[in-house]
């Protein structure tokens, strides 16, 4: 499995419901910088998003309600976890915040409806920020669940190009390391 920063959150419930700490400044390092940009995802069943990978900011994500099958691959050279790939299943009922650094190739897979929030560490910038492969790619190595064999893409993620483009687009613009 891939080394990637979890935090498990610890909801504090009473007969009334419950509150849940997201995200505080203090749990912010030099090297995984605080969101400054959060956003909130609500998916439908049978739904994949990516797979994506940043070149400069860190995603922080919690899974609120339902689950989501996030699926990742270390592209950084650099990195001693190069080239493996690993599938977590996070669960609303056991928050979690996982941060996804940059180089890291990341799909959500979602096999019932769900809703999450994400933050990023920079400003949504899709034109310089935001690279991605088609899901299914062999190279790619993550073993998605068996209900994710025809999941609804949108028409960016059903036509991204191969790993091998992938890799190769990162290269020129120097974010393999």
């Amino acid at each position: 499995m891939i080394q990637i920063s979890r935090l498990p959150l610890r909801p504090h419930g009473d007969e009334r419901g419950s509150v849940t700490e997201l995200f505080r400044q203090s749990w912010s390092t030099p090297e995984q910088p605080a969101p400054v940009q959060w956003n909130l995802l609500r998916s439908a069943r049978n739904v994949l998003r990516g797979v994506h990978v940043h070149l400069t900011h860190f995603d922080n994500l919690v899974v609120l309600e339902g689950t989501m099958h996030l699926g990742l691959c270390d592209l950084r050279e650099a990195s001693p976890e190069f080239g493996r790939s690993s599938l977590i299943a996070l669960r609303g009922e056991e928050p979690t915040m996982v941060v996804i650094p940059p180089g890291v190739a990341h799909g959500f897979y979602f096999d019932a409806p769900c809703l999450a929030v994400y933050g990023m560490s920079h400003d949504w910038a899709p034109e310089t920020d935001e690279l991605g492969c088609l899901w299914n790619d062999p190279e790619l190595k993550i073993p998605w669940p068996a209900s994710c064999a025809s999941p609804l893409l949108s028409s960016r993620d059903r036509d991204a190009g191969n790993l091998a483009t992938l890799l190769q687009h990162m290269a020129t613009a120097g974010a393999t390391q």
